[in-house]
């Protein structure tokens, strides 16, 4: 496999470059928290049965997984996110849309060899580093969580090589007018994953539907026959997270004024009760994200996208079909 290296590569200004590195350098290391543990009986959906594999690049070996043919879309997981905690039926609806959905697990985690970091700076460059690698062109960029600030970060540095941005549950890089709720840092903090800790930091718990559709991915994700990394340690990954709902959780006037001037169209897509990264941030920023849509799922919390898998993946691809850069 062809080695590429992402500092070498896409800016054509590196002053720019530079100022966008050290504007992001800093921002807070925090997101939904991996759940590991369990195992339940389940089906093994297309997403399951995609094999592991890996690339040679820049000194380290990334593992990742394609399900799907067509236009590529490259997820960015949520913080301690590592192969196999997506949720399955979520990725086999993007396949069935006509996607390649390309998932991987960052530098130093999961099955990923190299230094681990929550640096956003090193994220985004596993980001393109894995892309660049797999040759992949005409790219959709996502991510959950955290890893819709790893998308952000890849707008604002590589816009000129994606076509779309798809942000799931993200957080703006502003300061924000409603910060996270306190409940889901104390879950967060925990370390066994149980359905309760699950539905409670990623599902609206006081909801009869949502409590149904928690189980239903718990027990999809969880199974026996979905295939997961090694879990992040959970130690190591709650001392890179605050343990009270910061504000801003990403500074960067960098990005913010990179997406105010981006010509990539950007979704994003939420719950309107997600306690991490409260939708309300976005609505503040009517008018000034010229390219970003937005959609907002009932009754839904930080995992709206697998609460409502299928017509989330509808969503998203016709954004990507009904929408091009200016």
């Amino acid at each position: 496999m062809t080695r590429h290296d992402t500092d070498s590569s896409v800016i054509a200004d590196p002053s720019r470059r530079k100022a966008l590195v050290a504007g992001v350098a800093g921002v807070a290391t925090l997101s939904a928290l991996a759940l590991p543990g369990a195992a339940v009986a389940g089906l093994a959906p297309a997403a399951a049965s995609s094999p592991t594999r890996f690339v040679e690049v820049g000194g380290r070996r990334l593992a990742y997984r394609s399900t799907g043919k067509g236009k590529p879309i490259v997820l960015a997981h949520r913080f301690r996110g590592v192969l196999g905690l997506w949720d399955p039926k979520f990725i086999d609806a993007l396949a069935a849309q006509g996607f390649q959905v390309v998932t991987f697990d960052h530098s130093g985690f999961g099955l990923s060899t190299g230094e681990k970091s929550y640096n956003p700076a090193a994220l985004v460059k596993d980001t393109k580093d894995l892309i660049d690698a797999l040759g992949l062109k005409d790219v959709v960029i996502g991510g959950w969580s955290f890893g819709a600030i790893v998308a952000q970060i890849y707008v604002a540095m590589f816009g000129a090589s994606v076509t779309h941005a798809v942000l799931i549950a993200g957080t703006p890089p502003v300061p924000l007018v409603k910060p996270g709720d306190q409940r889901f840092y104390d879950l967060a903090m925990q370390d066994k994953a149980t359905l309760e800790q699950y539905t409670g930091m990623f599902f609206d718990p006081d909801d009869a539907a949502s409590r149904a559709a928690s189980k239903a991915s718990f027990d999809r994700i969880f199974s026996a026959s979905n295939p997961r990394s090694p879990d992040i340690p959970a130690v190591w990954a709650v001392a890179q997270t605050p343990r009270t709902p910061p504000n801003p959780v990403f500074p960067s006037n960098e990005v913010l004024t990179a997406l105010k001037h981006t010509d990539v169209p950007m979704l994003h897509l939420n719950g309107d009760r997600d306690l991490s990264f409260p939708v309300e941030n976005w609505y503040a920023l009517n008018g000034q994200f010229p390219t970003l849509s937005l959609i907002t799922y009932p009754r839904a919390g930080h995992a709206a996208h697998f609460q409502y898998p299928d017509m989330a993946a509808a969503h998203i691809a016709a954004f990507i079909r009904d929408t091009k850069k200016a």
